[in-house]
């Protein structure tokens, strides 16, 4: 009952503070535009001077321009994001003293920090959920109407990515005291998984191979599935959630 009720707390908190908003209006925009640009980048740069043999280089767009690039820029923009949003989750309460306010009344650490976790999560289900209905119905509209379950399995996994990285950034979170640093931590974290995946061998392991298998799944390509990287990632994300709390657990307020 007491995660429930912390979780209905924070749910309406990011609504009060326009979390919710500001997630659902970044990635809608970025969303719904990227089958518009990947259907008229061509023409943009053929109608701006000097740029029309660019322009004319450019192969004919195709559903795969309009699929790849949404899948960039909901990825991009949702990593962004989940580091900005969840940066300061613990690490602001802990500083203002509102962490300490929560856990008198009593409520669990585990409560506290699981709800944290879940009410980001929801924010961004509701936001890429919107972002790909506007993309679906533009790429539908520009190109060919892609299948609808591959097209759902493929935001189910650029989810799972975001997923990993709000758990990445809510555990820096509680273990820093700034929301500076735990900011600047999930970011050199990210740096360092992109250098890790040079080697292809670790590159399938890491949340980001799951953008891969999205894009293909929604173009139905031809390829091998990465359970093991979706094994790996959502592995991953229970463990950081998990150590917010053990970290959080420690800690005198």
């Amino acid at each position: 009952m007491s995660l429930f009720v912390s979780l209905r707390k924070e749910i309406l908190q990011q609504w009060r503070t326009a979390r919710l908003l500001i997630a659902a209006a970044v990635l809608i925009v970025f969303g719904m535009s990227s089958p518009l640009l990947a259907k008229f980048t061509p023409q943009i740069l053929q109608s701006v001077p000097g740029a029309e043999e660019i322009g004319a280089l450019i192969p004919t767009p195709t559903i795969m321009d309009a699929v790849g690039q949404y899948v960039k820029n909901t990825a991009q923009f949702g990593v962004i994001l989940a580091f900005l949003l969840t940066m300061g989750a613990i690490a602001v309460e802990k500083e203002k003293g509102t962490a300490l306010m929560m856990l008198v009344k009593p409520l669990p650490r585990s409560a506290f920090v699981i709800s944290k976790f879940l009410a980001t999560a929801f924010t961004f289900t509701i936001s890429v959920a919107v972002a790909g209905l506007g993309a679906y119905y533009y790429t539908s509209l520009l190109f060919e109407t892609p299948a609808a379950l591959p097209w759902l399995l493929m935001n189910l996994l650029l989810l799972a990515n975001i997923f990993f990285y709000i758990a990445l950034t809510l555990f820096y979170s509680a273990l820093m005291r700034s929301q500076a640093a735990a900011l600047g931590l999930a970011f050199g974290s990210m740096l360092v998984m992109n250098l890790l995946s040079i080697s292809k061998k670790i590159a399938v392991l890491l949340p980001d191979s799951l953008l891969q298998w999205g894009a293909q799944t929604a173009l139905r390509l031809p390829g091998n599935p990465n359970w093991t990287g979706l094994g790996v990632t959502l592995c991953l994300t229970v463990v950081l959630v998990s150590g917010a709390w053990l970290v959080f657990r420690k800690q005198e307020l």
